[in-house]
């Protein structure tokens, strides 16, 4: 559910609120923040020009970190992505923090800095050791930028293409690649059976099919996007690498690849067909491939249902290694099939 409100020209709230998920059915506040495109209250020409090509964005908030994040399924909003899986590593979080972000003529480049974590914390208490740990924020900030070009070059042929870079020292508990607190849509993929009613808990594992470094200590992250629509056919492509220490110990590097191709028909392009090619491989040669193929039917605007087919594989973990979940993947691991969705998304 989400709330908007005009306070003065150019100065809105935001305040997003998710109603019930996979992983929490309990309502809760996602994030709210003030969007500014211009500063009326200080009655100053020169930031009023200024404020032509700037927006800056404070509050608690999805960090705009890379674009693979605009095109995500976000709990019950699946109208922005036509699959029904979000990638691999999925680089998504929410966070306190403040953004600027410039554009003229296409051209656009951010700078913004963050707490970097979806749990902020001044202290800690350790029930093992019986002692305290106390957090100073200055010193676990993340600071993160985009730089890019955006236009539509004719009637009928849209450019986008953006480096975006993302660098946290230390964090107690940096959530960028674990900040997804609605959970999955591959329900029960990859858990191990325990004899245990968590076994067939949705709630539980809530990142099933998912992987990446988890909670992090220290994060250096890149993605390079390519977005390009001509006609009804689009494609967007993504390179990243993730490189860091985790939040309970041991370095990662990751590196993540994804292409999609999707093509819209109809006459108002209400009907599509895509497919996705999505790699994670990590420094010890493991490695995650995953193919989807959709197909869907925006019945309006704001009504999409759509089917897809995934087949995901898990290379070189030999049972030696546990994922992010918390569960354990074989020699021969892996998941197919197909699936159905439907939403209605505002």
């Amino acid at each position: 559910m989400k709330i908007y409100a005009d306070l003065a020209p150019g100065v809105q709230v935001h305040l997003t609120t998710y109603l019930s998920s996979r992983h929490h059915e309990e309502t809760w506040v996602k994030g709210g923040y003030l969007l500014m495109d211009q500063l009326p209250f200080l009655n100053s020409d020169a930031i009023d020009k200024l404020m032509q090509k700037l927006t800056l964005k404070v509050g608690m908030m999805e960090l705009n970190y890379g674009d693979e994040h605009f095109r995500r399924s976000d709990n019950g909003n699946i109208s922005r992505n036509a699959f029904v899986g979000n990638y691999i590593m999925d680089a998504f979080t929410t966070a306190g923090g403040a953004e600027l972000m410039y554009r003229n003529n296409g051209w656009l480049a951010m700078g913004a800095v963050s707490n970097g974590t979806l749990k902020p914390a001044i202290a800690a208490y350790s029930a093992r050791s019986n002692s305290y740990t106390t957090y100073n924020t200055a010193d676990e900030l993340a600071f993160y930028g985009k730089v890019g070009f955006d236009k539509q070059l004719s009637e009928n042929f849209r450019l986008r293409t953006t480096v975006s870079l993302y660098s946290c020292a230390k964090n107690h508990f940096g959530s960028l690649y674990y900040g997804d607190r609605t959970g999955s849509r591959y329900y029960l993929v990859m858990k191990p059976q325990t004899g245990s009613a968590d076994d067939v808990d949705i709630s539980s594992d809530h990142t099933t099919g998912r992987w990446g470094p988890g909670f992090t200590n220290k994060d250096n992250s890149t993605m390079v996007n390519l977005f390009a629509k001509y006609y009804g056919f689009e494609m967007f492509g993504t390179y990243e690498k993730a490189k860091g220490t985790g939040a309970f110990g041991g370095d990662f590097d990751f590196n993540q690849f994804a292409i999609e191709g999707i093509y819209h028909f109809g006459g108002q392009e209400q009907f599509y067909l895509g497919t996705r090619y999505n790699k994670v491989k990590n420094s010890n040669d493991m490695n995650i491939d995953r193919v989807q193929i959709a197909g869907g039917w925006h019945m309006t605007k704001n009504i999409l249902a759509k089917l897809e087919y995934v087949n995901q594989n898990y290379n070189n973990f030999n049972g030696n290694y546990t994922t992010s979940a918390g569960y354990q993947a074989g020699t021969k691991a892996g998941f197919k099939g197909i699936m159905f969705e439907a939403g209605i998304s505002f």
